[in-house]
């Protein structure tokens, strides 16, 4: 049975989101979108229904608008990281959806932990 990628992915989607509703115990959600021109994530509270800081390359401030690479992954955890800080928030879960483990979605977990987020 041959599977197309995109089906491939949201199998990984919904694996990664099932393990963390399992184990989520009322803490936050890290989720991480990537495109080919832009990467975003946003800090959500599952129980109310609520985002509480988001960051993008989307944001013009952040200096990489309109780019997705290793290093804007980088600016967008550690501006993600203060941002938590900002609201309360010292740990979480990272969402990284269907999205490989490696390269951006790796660079932007490591900034996030360096600049103080613990998951």
């Amino acid at each position: 049975m041959a599977n197309t990628k995109r089906e491939l992915f949201l199998r990984r989607r919904l694996r990664v989101r099932n393990k963390i509703k399992a184990m989520a115990n009322g803490r936050m959600r890290l989720s991480v979108h990537r495109s080919n021109k832009n990467i975003s994530v946003q800090l959500i509270d599952d129980v109310r229904g609520v985002t509480l800081a988001a960051a993008s390359t989307l944001e013009k401030d952040l200096g990489h608008f309109g780019k997705c690479n290793v290093e804007a992954a980088t600016k967008v955890g550690a501006t993600i990281a203060e941002r938590a800080k900002a609201a309360g928030v010292e740990t979480c879960y990272f969402d990284r959806g269907g999205f490989l483990f490696h390269g951006k979605i790796k660079a932007l977990a490591e900034a996030a932990r360096e600049g103080g987020l613990k998951f």
